[in-house]
């Protein structure tokens, strides 16, 4: 039986962090999709500071999609709906005013109030509790795009 193997260029795809992706290739091959979410999930759990600033940049603010992929993770956002645009706009600058970093969250499955509680919460968290927030929110999204790939 073969094992289960994904590739570098497939994997910082999912979160664009080189150390991430190279810790999971390490483990190859895993013996199902199950060990190799794993690997993924425990690597991604320790990003230095440098590579949250990594894979931050490869994602769009919520409310301004970028590519196909976030288009689809953001489906549940419609911001030409009522004041959600000027709303996420505004709680955008806002977090990257308090934290300079831009707001991260995973958006699959959330719809637009349901983000907006969750920024609007997490404006409240001292730096340490919203950068494990951030990372947290980074793993969660990887997973899903690479089980999304594997499916």
């Amino acid at each position: 039986m073969t094992g289960v193997t994904t590739t570098r260029e497939t994997l910082l795809g999912c979160l664009s962090v080189p150390r991430w992706a190279d810790e999971v290739l390490a483990g190859q091959p895993y013996d199902d999709r199950a060990a190799l979410l794993a690997a993924a999930d425990a690597a991604a759990r320790a990003l230095s500071d440098a590579e949250l600033d990594q894979a931050l940049a490869a994602h769009p603010r919520i409310g301004e999609r970028g590519g196909a992929r976030s288009q689809r993770e953001q489906a549940g956002v419609d911001p030409t709906a009522g004041d959600t645009a000027p709303r996420l706009a505004a709680g955008n600058a806002a977090y990257e005013q308090r934290f300079g970093r831009v707001f991260l969250i995973r958006a699959a499955g959330r719809d637009a109030p349901a983000i907006l509680a969750e920024l609007e919460r997490r404006m409240g968290n001292d730096d340490a509790a919203e950068r494990a927030e951030t990372v947290d929110n980074l793993r969660q999204i990887a997973l899903l795009r690479l089980e999304e790939v594997l499916s």
